[in-house]
């Protein structure tokens, strides 16, 4: 596997106006990305608005990342062992490095023997390194600790992305799980905090819109959580106005950073061109 990077930005997915995947916008995306210094990338996570992929996408968006000495990671989100492992192997065999798996939850909240079930079954048949999601304010389910504990002790879950925001939860979690476990926040607004508790790094959707800020806030928290305050305030200010527009706003934000974003997918939409001048003034 090639090495996780301590950052990777929860990359964008260009759709146009017709709904169709933009390959040649997603690769100017991620070169524009890691000309500005970032190693990494999540293909088809949450804001790369992953649960709206259909089979085939996902493994057309990894290979057209291949071009890069990058690690790809790519987002697995189904309601069935059946469907992720579908994901699975169209991710792989496009391939990609490791797999976030987001948690299944239409039938299996609160039945934690099933979740616990699922990520077995696919980090037992997956060929690369597979990667825990809990995303609370998506899915409005946390993956209980109890799970993280037993999962972590998996030889091919490597570690997690928690987009709780909460830090002792985090903290619970790095204190919880073996040595090497890789756990990612998922939040922006913790990312600072994050570091001061032992997270491995961040898996944000601000890496579309302002990767050097938040490149600069991981550098100064390794050091001293202390230097980077001014950093994490300003980032965490950007990222709530920005976020607060959900998937359009992320889009809209890297547009003024000079990505090329496409459209959502339906049932998403562009916002107004008005909310999107006001947030372009944000990020020039």
């Amino acid at each position: 596997m090639r090495p996780l990077p301590t950052y990777l930005p929860a990359l964008i997915t260009p759709f146009s106006q017709r709904g169709e995947v933009d390959t040649k916008a997603h690769t100017h995306n991620l070169r524009v990305l890691a000309d500005r210094g970032i190693e990494g990338f999540l293909i088809g996570g949450s804001n790369g608005e992953g649960p709206y992929l259909e089979p085939g996408e996902r493994g057309k968006l990894v290979k057209a990342g291949r071009r890069r000495k990058a690690h790809l990671m790519c987002g697995i989100g189904a309601e069935s062992t059946r469907m992720a492992l579908s994901q699975v192997e169209e991710a792989t065999d496009a391939g990609a490095d490791s797999l976030l798996v987001l948690t299944p939850t239409t039938l299996t909240r609160g039945r934690d023997e099933a979740v616990l079930s699922f990520y077995r079954a696919i980090a037992d048949r997956s060929k690369v390194p597979v990667l825990l999601y809990s995303v609370p304010v998506v899915t409005n389910y946390s993956l209980p600790l109890e799970l993280v504990w037993r999962l972590s002790r998996h030889e091919n879950i490597v570690g997690m992305k928690d987009s709780s925001g909460d830090v002792v939860r985090l903290q619970t979690i790095v204190d919880a799980t073996p040595r090497g476990f890789a756990l990612f926040s998922g939040a922006s607004k913790a990312l600072t905090a994050a570091m001061a508790v032992g997270c491995h790094g961040a898996i944000t959707g601000s890496g579309n819109y302002a990767p050097e800020l938040v490149l600069k806030t991981m550098e100064l928290a390794k050091q001293d959580a202390a230097s980077a305050r001014r950093n994490q305030k300003k980032l965490s200010s950007l990222s709530s106005d920005v976020e607060a527009h959900g998937v359009p706003g992320v889009k809209a934000a890297a547009r003024a950073a000079g990505l090329e974003p496409g459209y959502p997918r339906q049932p998403l939409t562009r916002l107004s061109r008005g909310v999107e001048t006001s947030i372009a003034k944000l990020i020039n």
